[in-house]
């Protein structure tokens, strides 16, 4: 190290930088400032990736033109992202040269926050799949074949699009939520009656297992049933499992069944046990919930679950701001419809809670018409409160939007590397 000259030259991708030796032991960027402490080339090597001692100059192999605008903050003070430059790239020669996101703009810190959060979850699921390889190639030849077959048997189950097989069975699983759905609703109908005794009306609701529509019930059931078990047998956490949402509406959609199956059996069709019989049409319409299996299939109802659960506070947040609204305008519309004019009284806002019926279809813009107020105080107080619901829905609903788009993202971002997965499966 030569530091007796009066200069020293930082070499930055190319471009030179020339400063006077004061400045080296205080300079703002702490990597420029450790080259005063070393007292050997190696250790100058460390800090940077090659050094000149006939020029007293240090290389860098990093960007010059982000090395410009760090150099503007040490002069000026502000530090802002380069045109033309991604946030995180900028952010790692930050990082580099010894700066914190903290010394950002406040403009350029919200960008680099919306370009973390937006990246995070599509680096975490990049990393995971490197990971798996690694582990795969060293221990290729100690894994037993009975690993290697749950593994492939769960990726199967659970992701649709990671193989063949998997959207084969997706397919299929597609198909029977279809048809039991079709099945549920055509026994509501009116003109849906039972091949063996049709003037039995509850029959349309507790169809035998030995007729068409229990036939194809049970054969659904039982396909949704075996696809539960055999995704519970391979999955690797057991416990994990059970505390899924989607496993939790599995099972909520598969138990009813089984438990009207065995009343019907010990009541049979004794007309005396009426309250079991409405059990069981409770427990046969539980079968709606096979709809949200399609979640599994369909990424635009993951992104819905995905947001909703992301987006809790901001559900709350929608809730407060109508339960608020909604105890004025309920107070205030029945004290002027109502609690007034004691002559001509409006019946429909008899009660706060009558009223605040029509101050939720107010603020939502519905306007079912089955309410309304006739006074002149009571139609401008209607008019402020579907003015007011706008302005108040609109607040929370454009955070839940942008939530949705990024969920939207990263779970296409997902379905397309197991889609770049299933086409290597071909080429293979």
């Amino acid at each position: 190290m030569n530091f007796s000259r009066d200069s020293f030259t930082l070499n930055v991708g190319g471009v030179r930088y020339s400063f006077s030796q004061e400045v080296i032991k205080d300079f703002p960027l702490r990597r420029v400032s450790k080259l005063h402490g070393c007292s050997s080339e190696q250790d100058v090597l460390e800090v940077c990736d090659d050094y000149d001692q006939e020029r007293n100059e240090y290389f860098f192999d990093r960007h010059s033109e982000a090395f410009g605008f760090i150099l503007m903050y040490v002069k000026y003070g502000k530090l802002r992202f380069v045109p033309q430059m991604c946030e995180l790239s900028f952010y790692n020669e930050m990082i580099y040269w010894g700066l914190e996101r903290s010394q950002l703009e406040y403009c350029c810190q919200r960008r680099l926050d919306e370009r973390m959060s937006d990246t995070y979850t599509y680096m975490s699921d990049e990393s995971k799949p490197d990971e798996s390889c690694n582990l795969n190639d060293e221990q290729q030849h100690q894994e037993p074949e009975e690993k290697k077959w749950l593994e492939r048997m769960r990726m199967t189950f659970e992701e649709p699009t990671s193989s063949l097989a998997a959207q084969i069975l997706a397919v299929v699983s597609i198909i029977f939520v279809i048809v039991s759905m079709v099945v549920l609703f055509a026994s509501t109908l009116p003109d849906w009656k039972t091949a063996e005794n049709r003037s039995v009306e509850e029959h349309r609701y507790t169809a035998s297992l030995w007729e068409p529509s229990g036939i194809i019930e049970a054969i659904c059931i039982g396909w949704f049933t075996a696809e539960c078990i055999v995704r519970f047998i391979v999955s690797k956490d057991k416990c994990e499992f059970v505390k899924r949402p989607l496993n939790i509406i599995d099972l909520l959609a598969i138990t009813p069944y089984y438990v009207s199956v065995f009343m019907t059996i010990f009541t049979g069709e004794n007309p005396q046990l009426q309250r079991a019989g409405v059990t069981l049409r409770v427990l046969r319409m539980m079968r709606i919930f096979w709809v949200i299996k399609l979640a599994r299939h369909f990424i635009g109802l993951q992104t819905l679950g995905l947001t909703l659960k992301r987006c809790y506070r901001e559900m709350v947040m929608l809730l407060v701001f109508i339960c608020v609204a909604m105890a004025i305008f309920g107070a205030l519309s029945q004290l002027l419809e109502h609690g007034l004019d004691l002559e001509a009284k409006n019946e429909d806002y008899s009660s706060i809670p009558a009223a605040c019926w029509w101050v939720i279809i107010s603020m939502t813009t519905v306007g079912y018409g089955d309410m309304y107020p006739i006074s002149v105080p009571g139609r401008i107080l209607g008019g402020v409160c579907v003015v007011s619901g706008i302005v108040l829905l609109a607040l929370p609903i454009t955070f839940i939007y942008h939530s949705f788009v990024q969920c939207y993202h990263e779970l296409k971002f997902k379905s397309a590397r197991y889609g770049r997965s299933l086409s290597n499966e071909f080429l293979n």
